[in-house]
């Protein structure tokens, strides 16, 4: 097991200096190796994609037999699952693509909004009952804010100056978010590459 280890170990390790020194320092072969290991990548996380779909159905369709005590939301995924699925393959604009984006997906993405409102507003008044510093204030300010900026006021609608606030702090934490996201998997990668991590098996 210990050699099994070292192997994976040396595997790992190896393939992603070449995909590094492939992409940043063109050397010989390193960028046509590269590539094709990043090719090789793409075409495995398919198919985990696909043995992810596959255990899902599995797993749902077994609570349905069984007649668990949640079955229904199981029945429910995977008839909705099967309904997009076969709406994105159907040509554009077509009715039944029109019928799963008007009264499914816009419904649902506007009651997670409303969802994600209100526990903000929530958040914040439990997070001044417990700490006053100047980072609550600036949380629930901000929050504040943006639902003052995305609410649509009678007669005058939304509001042009807090609504361009309000999309400055969005592009500001949108920005950060994937900066931070940036970071952790250059980090995560390099842990890999020199075998501080081993998510493949070692130990």
């Amino acid at each position: 097991m210990k050699l099994k280890g070292l192997f994976s170990t040396a595997i790992a390790v190896i393939s992603g200096m070449i995909v590094l020194v492939g992409l940043f320092a063109p050397i010989a072969l390193l960028p046509v190796i590269s590539s094709l290991f990043l090719q090789w990548a793409s075409i495995l996380a398919g198919i985990a994609i696909l043995i992810g779909i596959f255990s899902m159905f599995g797993t749902h369709l077994s609570k349905i037999r069984q007649r668990s005590k949640n079955s229904t939301y199981s029945f429910a995924l995977l008839l909705f699952f099967l309904l997009t699925f076969f709406a994105s393959a159907l040509p554009q604009n077509t009715l039944l693509e029109g019928i799963l984006l008007n009264n499914i997906m816009i419904p649902v993405e506007v009651s997670l909004m409303a969802l994600l409102s209100v526990s903000l507003v929530y958040a914040s008044a439990r997070l001044l009952t417990h700490r006053t510093d100047l980072k609550s204030i600036i949380f629930i300010v901000t929050a504040l804010v943006t639902l003052i900026g995305l609410t649509p006021w009678p007669v005058i609608g939304t509001l042009p100056i807090v609504s361009g606030l309000v999309q400055m702090l969005a592009a500001g934490g949108a920005r950060g978010m994937l900066i931070g996201i940036a970071l952790g998997t250059l980090l995560t990668g390099m842990r890999v590459i020199f075998g501080a991590d081993r998510p493949y098996g070692g130990k």
